[in-house]
C-alpha cells in the first residue's frame, strides 16, 4: 500500500508543470536608469520605469497603480530630487513599500560623484546624473549587490563603459563649453570639458538671454533635441555669436542600450569639435595646448575610435 501511494506522489510529482522562478522587480524612476539596468543585469531581472517619455519629471505624480507595482519591487533606482522620488522614500519610511529604495547615498559607495554648478550658486547639479560613466557603474554595481545579484551580464557592462572611458575620458581636457540644460553637463565633464555656463540655469530660474551670454569664454555650446524649440534656438543663436561649433547630447531615451547613447554623446561633441579644427592635446611638460592640425586631429579621434572597436567590438 505505501509503495502504491509513493508511486502516485512520484507520477503527481513528475506530471506537474514546473513555473519558472519569478524574476526580481526593479523599479527605476526614468527610462535611463532602466536602460543602465536592462543593460547590466540583462534577464536576470524584469525592469520598469515610472515616468513616461514626453512628461516633465519634476511636474510627474505617481499613479495609484504604480504605486501597487512599487509595493512588488525588490528595488527602485531613484536619482534621489524628483517630487515622485520623494513620495517613493515618503512611503519606504511609513513601511508602504517593503523593497529597498536606493537613493545617491547608496552609489556614493561605489565612486558616484556630484558636478557642481558653478554657473549657479555652486551646488550640487542633480540633473542628468547617469550620463556620467563613472555613476552608470555606480548604480549598476549598488543595483546588482542590494539584490545580491551578479550575473555575466554585469561583468560585460562594467568592461563596456570602462572600454568607453578608456577611449574617451579626458580627451577635451582644456576645453570649455556653454551648456542649455543643466543636465547635460554630465554629458561632457567626463570627456574633460569644463561647463562654464548654462542658458538656463535651473528649473525655477528663468533663462539667459544670448545677449548675457555674448561674452562668454567657451569652445563649443551644447543643446539637446528633445528640448524645446526656444531653447534650442537660443543655442545655435549663441553658437553663431561666439563663433563655435553646436552638439547634441541625448538626455533623456527610450529602448536604447546605455553604451550606446554614451558613445553617440562623445562622438557627437568631439565631431563638433574637429570639424571646427580644434582638439585638445592630452597634458604634456609643457601642460595643455589647442592644435589646428588636421593630421593630429586624425591621430586624436582615431585612436579614440579604434580603442572602442577593439576592446568593445558591438558598440
Amino acid at each position: 500500500m505505501k509503495e502504491k501511494i509513493l508511486i502516485l506522489m512520484l507520477i503527481f510529482v513528475l506530471l506537474t508543470p514546473v513555473t519558472a522562478q519569478e524574476k526580481p522587480l526593479v523599479v527605476t524612476s526614468l527610462p535611463p536608469l532602466a536602460s543602465i539596468i536592462k543593460e547590466a543585469l540583462g534577464d536576470s531581472v524584469d525592469v520598469v520605469y515610472l515616468v513616461p517619455p514626453g512628461v516633465e519629471p519634476h511636474q510627474y505624480q505617481l499613479s495609484p497603480d504604480q504605486i501597487k507595482l512599487l509595493k512588488r519591487a525588490a528595488v527602485i533606482v531613484t536619482t534621489g530630487h524628483l517630487p515622485a522620488e520623494m513620495k517613493i522614500v515618503e512611503l519606504k519610511k511609513e513601511g508602504e513599500i517593503p523593497g529597498v529604495v536606493l537613493t545617491i547615498e547608496d552609489y556614493r559607495k561605489y565612486g558616484f560623484r556630484y558636478l557642481p554648478e558653478r554657473w549657479y550658486t555652486g551646488k550640487n547639479n542633480p540633473h542628468g546624473i547617469w550620463l556620467d560613466p563613472v555613476n552608470a557603474l555606480a548604480m549598476a554595481e549598488a543595483t546588482a549587490d542590494a539584490l545580491n545579484l551578479h550575473p555575466r551580464s554585469l561583468d560585460e557592462f562594467k568592461l563596456k563603459v570602462e572600454a568607453i572611458m578608456d577611449a574617451y575620458a579626458g580627451i577635451l581636457n582644456g576645453t570649455k563649453a556653454v551648456i542649455e540644460l543643466p543636465s547635460q553637463q554630465y554629458a561632457l565633464e567626463w570627456l574633460g570639458i569644463r561647463v562654464v555656463s548654462s542658458i538656463k540655469p535651473e528649473a525655477e530660474v528663468p533663462a539667459k538671454s544670448v545677449d548675457e551670454l555674448s561674452s562668454v569664454k567657451a569652445d563649443i555650446v551644447v543643446y539637446d533635441q528633445g528640448t524645446p524649440e526656444t531653447l534650442k534656438n537660443a543655442t545655435f543663436k549663441l553658437s553663431e555669436r561666439l563663433g563655435v561649433p553646436v552638439a547634441n547630447v541625448t538626455v533623456l531615451w527610450v529602448d536604447k542600450p546605455y553604451t550606446q547613447v554614451l558613445t553617440e554623446n562623445a562622438k557627437s561633441v568631439i565631431s563638433a569639435l574637429t570639424k571646427e579644427k580644434k582638439v585638445v592635446i592630452r597634458e604634456t611638460s609643457y601642460g595643455y595646448q589647442y592644435s589646428i592640425l588636421a593630421l593630429i586631429i586624425g591621430l586624436v579621434v582615431g585612436i579614440s575610435v579604434g580603442v572602442v572597436l577593439r576592446r568593445c567590438p558591438v558598440l
